[in-house]
């Protein structure tokens, strides 16, 4: 399966913009391996939106984005518009229904 989350010179780039979530002062600490994490989130982020996609989602609405935490450790956001977000909630309640809850 292809890459959803880009491709071409700035694979190394793609998702890292947003490594300094909420509770991170945003600097790289020397010796921490980010790539790897990163790269960890990315393939969790590339399985989530092509089942986003797969469901009628379009990325430009809500998409999964890899990043990493402070630690180095892969993190995968989700990014979007609210009402995307409501609609992927409803998905996911409706899922949980038919199956008796979450597991």
């Amino acid at each position: 399966m292809g890459k959803v989350t880009g491709s071409g010179e700035s694979w190394l780039s793609d998702g890292l913009d947003d490594v300094a979530g909420n509770d991170y002062c945003g600097l790289w600490v020397p010796g921490v391996d980010y790539v790897s994490g990163w790269r960890t989130a990315r393939e969790a982020a590339d399985r989530l939106n092509r089942a986003l996609l797969g469901v009628g989602i379009e990325l430009s609405a809500v998409r999964a984005v890899a990043s990493t935490d402070g630690d180095g450790g892969g993190v995968v956001r989700l990014a979007g518009r609210p009402e995307a977000a409501e609609l992927l909630a409803g998905l996911l309640e409706g899922l949980a229904d038919r199956s008796g809850g979450a597991a």
